[in-house]
C-alpha cells in the first residue's frame, strides 16, 4: 500500500499541549473511469489545500478564510463538511474539539463528480487525527474516511494518488487498496458542465439488477483499464473505459457524454468517461496530442465555445506537512 505523505518529522505541540498548525494538500479524484463502478479512483492535479491551527478557547469554533473555486461555499462556517467531519471523530473518540481556524484554498470543482466530498471528508479524519492525537494508522484513516463517504474509490484514490483500485472487506471496516500508474505520463481534460449533480441523485438513476451479459462485461473492461494503468497501455484504454452499469442510465443528467464518448480512439484521445457520477466528462490523451486541436473538437461536438475545459494530470495522493507557509 501507497503511504499518506507526512513531510514532519515528528509532531509538535504548543505550551498548553495543543498541536501545533497543519498543512494538509488533498487531490482531487476521478471515480470508476467508465467500467471500474465504485472500484477504482484516479488522483488529478487540481488540489484542495487546508492550513488549520487550533485556536485558544473563548473564541468562534470555527473560522474560515477560503480563496480559489467556489470560495463563497468553502468558507461556509454553518455546515462545513471538513470541520463536521472533524468534530464528529473528534466526539465519537471523546476528545475536546478546539476552537479551529481553517485557510482553505480549493481548485476541485463542487458537484462534478471529482470527488470534493472524498477530500473533505479524508481532510476532516486527517484533522481529528492531528489535533486529537489519535494516533491512528493510515489504514485508520482511510477507513474511517472511506465509511463516511460510503464507498471507497474516491477517498482511497485521493489518500493514496494515481490509479487506486479499492474494496471494502465483508464483515471488517478495513479497505483494501492497490495503487498502480505512477510512471504513465497521460494528459487529462475534464469537461465541466453549467450545472451541477448531486452523487445521490445520480445513484438513483440506477437500476437495482444487471443482466449477466453487462456484468461480465464490465468485469472484462475493469480488468483491462487496471492492465492499462500497470503497464502503460494507452491503446487497452478506449475499451477499457466502456461501461454498461451505470453511463447508459445517467446520459439524461449528464448531456456532455453521449456528444463525447465517440472521440475515444481520435486525435490521440484515448478514453472517455463519466468522472465518478458526472456530470463531468473525463478524457485520457496521449501526452503529445495536441490538446487545442482536442478542445476545439470538444466544443464542436457538444455545441458550445464557452464550455468550461481544465487540462491536467494525473497525481500523487494526500500529504499532510507540520510546517505551514503562506499561500
Amino acid at each position: 500500500m501507497s503511504e499518506l505523505r507526512n513531510e514532519a518529522i515528528a509532531p509538535h505541540s504548543d505550551a498548553a499541549g495543543i498541536p501545533g498548525p497543519v498543512r494538509l494538500v488533498l487531490p482531487a479524484t476521478s471515480a470508476n473511469l467508465g467500467s471500474g463502478f465504485d472500484a477504482v479512483g484516479l488522483a488529478m492535479g487540481l488540489t484542495l489545500t487546508i492550513d488549520a491551527e487550533a485556536l485558544p478557547p473563548g473564541g468562534p469554533l470555527l473560522t474560515i478564510e477560503a480563496t480559489g473555486r467556489n470560495a463563497d461555499r468553502c468558507a461556509h462556517t454553518g455546515d462545513n463538511l471538513i470541520f463536521e467531519t472533524c468534530r464528529s471523530v473528534l466526539a465519537r473518540s471523546h476528545r475536546p474539539i478546539p476552537p479551529l481556524h481553517l485557510r482553505i484554498h480549493n481548485q476541485i470543482p463542487l458537484g462534478m463528480g471529482c470527488g470534493s466530498s472524498a477530500a473533505a471528508r479524508l481532510g476532516g479524519v486527517m484533522l481529528a487525527n492531528h489535533f486529537g492525537s489519535l494516533g491512528w494508522s493510515q489504514e485508520a484513516v482511510i477507513a474511517e474516511a472511506c465509511q463516511r463517504e460510503g464507498h471507497p474509490d474516491n477517498v482511497a484514490a485521493c489518500a493514496l494518488g494515481y490509479l487506486t483500485v479499492s474494496a471494502v472487506d465483508a464483515g471488517s471496516p478495513a479497505v483494501l487498496t492497490a495503487t498502480c500508474g505512477q510512471s504513465v505520463d497521460w494528459k487529462l481534460l475534464l469537461v465541466l458542465p453549467l450545472d451541477s449533480l448531486s452523487t445521490e441523485k445520480a445513484r438513483a438513476l440506477l437500476p437495482a439488477q444487471y443482466s449477466r451479459t453487462d456484468v461480465v462485461s464490465n468485469v472484462q473492461r475493469t480488468s483491462l483499464l487496471v492492465a492499462a494503468f500497470a503497464l502503460g497501455r494507452g491503446d487497452l484504454l478506449r475499451v477499457a473505459m466502456q461501461d454498461r452499469l451505470h453511463q447508459p442510465y445517467r446520459m439524461e443528467a449528464c448531456p456532455l457524454l453521449p456528444p463525447l464518448l465517440p472521440l475515444a480512439g481520435e486525435l490521440g484521445v484515448l478514453g472517455v468517461a463519466l468522472s465518478g457520477a458526472g456530470p463531468a466528462v473525463l478524457l485520457v490523451v496521449e501526452p503529445d496530442a495536441s490538446i487545442p486541436e482536442i478542445v476545439n473538437r470538444i466544443r464542436r461536438e457538444a455545441e458550445d465555445p464557452s464550455l468550461e475545459i481544465i487540462e491536467t494530470g494525473i497525481d500523487r495522493g494526500a500529504s499532510q506537512s507540520l510546517r505551514v507557509e503562506p499561500h
